[in-house]
């Protein structure tokens, strides 16, 4: 740990409490209620802006996601941390990534936004965390049974700019106006913090994370299996920061109904981050992490963050994403069909371990 404050525990501590104080701001300063960071709800924006799906609420180029890969990318390269790799299990990766989407918007938020709303007095965020560890319980369970997706490979450098590339020239379409994106005008789409505080706001929290290697997931995860609470304790001074923000910001608002872009459908609130649990783990982090690793040259992270992208582009689509009134005409039958996909990837990706 020489040489990196960030991952000593009081480091963690301290990128946890600094990232759930700026989400809490960002909400107050005109990001959705509850959802001042939700990378999979950000990133479905994004899908929306570039017209993979057409629900015209949620169409806006977010700049805290470009902000996270660009300070994830300008950090890692300070650090010489940027090495380009992959060839993990692809097209598994990528997959994994439309169902843990499919899974993130039957609830309505990914892991982090399942604890910003936790801290904003949404219950129903219990039976979506309750859904996670279940989900990221299963996946360590074949995890210690000998799962893996392979071993990734050096790449070439100029692979390791292609995901972080992707998101500045979209970023940079935003900018300069290019007409052909699609922005909405009305619904949670068109709530926005400035445009200069987001951006600000997603380089401080790359930044942060990068170095700190904060992944609500990996906290679980780390507990689960090895019973090692440096993560977690990063994750809980990130929820206690946004519900102190909250409470001095007048946004704490607790009970079950009328709660901002949520649902009352306890079943598929559990079930839906269970989905994105599941999803996650087996791919070694949650939306967040996905996001660093492929601001730090990773490739298989970057696939897995191209399939959320489509899974956003299919859930609206096919009517699989929920609505403050509840799940999508479809959203059982994915978050259904993305568990017996998970469960079949788990299972035969597992090695058996040979005994003396």
């Amino acid at each position: 740990m020489k040489g990196n404050l960030f991952k000593t525990r009081m480091g963690i501590i301290t990128a946890g409490s600094v990232i759930g104080v700026i989400a809490a701001l960002l909400a107050y300063l005109g990001n959705p209620k509850n959802m001042g960071f939700c990378i999979a709800c950000f990133e479905r924006d994004i899908a929306g802006a570039l017209g993979l799906h057409r629900a015209a609420v949620v169409q806006y180029v977010r700049p805290e996601i470009i902000g996270i890969i660009a300070g994830a990318l300008i950090i890692s390269l300070i650090k010489g941390e940027f090495k380009p790799r992959g060839g993990s299990s692809t097209i598994i990766r990528f997959f994994l990534g439309v169902f843990a989407m499919i899974g993130a918007l039957v609830f309505l938020g990914c892991p982090w936004r399942a604890f910003i709303r936790l801290a904003g007095g949404d219950w129903n965020a219990i039976l979506g965390i309750l859904g996670l560890i279940v989900g990221i319980g299963a996946g360590s369970f074949f995890i210690r049974k000998g799962y893996s997706l392979g071993r990734s490979y050096p790449q070439g450098r100029a692979a390791g700019y292609i995901m972080p590339g992707f998101f500045i020239i979209v970023f940079a379409m935003m900018v300069f106006g290019f007409s052909k994106l699609f922005m909405s005008e009305s619904g949670p789409g068109a709530m926005k913090a400035p445009f200069i505080i987001s951006i600000i706001a997603g380089l401080i929290v790359g930044i942060l994370a990068q170095r700190s290697r904060f992944c609500t997931m990996g906290s679980i995860r780390d507990v689960i299996l090895v019973k090692d609470f440096h993560l977690m304790s990063g994750v809980a001074a990130f929820t206690a920061a946004v519900f102190v923000m909250n409470l001095i910001l007048g946004q704490f608002k607790a009970g079950f109904e009328a709660q901002p872009i949520a649902h009352t459908m306890h079943l598929w609130n559990f079930l839906g981050m269970t989905l994105a649990g599941f999803a996650f783990s087996l791919a070694g982090g949650c939306p967040g992490r996905q996001l660093i690793l492929s601001g730090e040259g990773d490739t298989d992270a970057g696939v897995f963050v191209a399939g959320m992208l489509v899974g956003a582009a299919f859930s609206h689509n096919f009517a699989m994403a929920s609505s403050g009134k509840g799940i999508g005409e479809f959203g059982a039958w994915g978050t259904i069909i993305g568990l017996v996909f998970c469960l079949v990837i788990a299972y035969t990706m597992t090695q058996k371990r040979k005994t003396a």
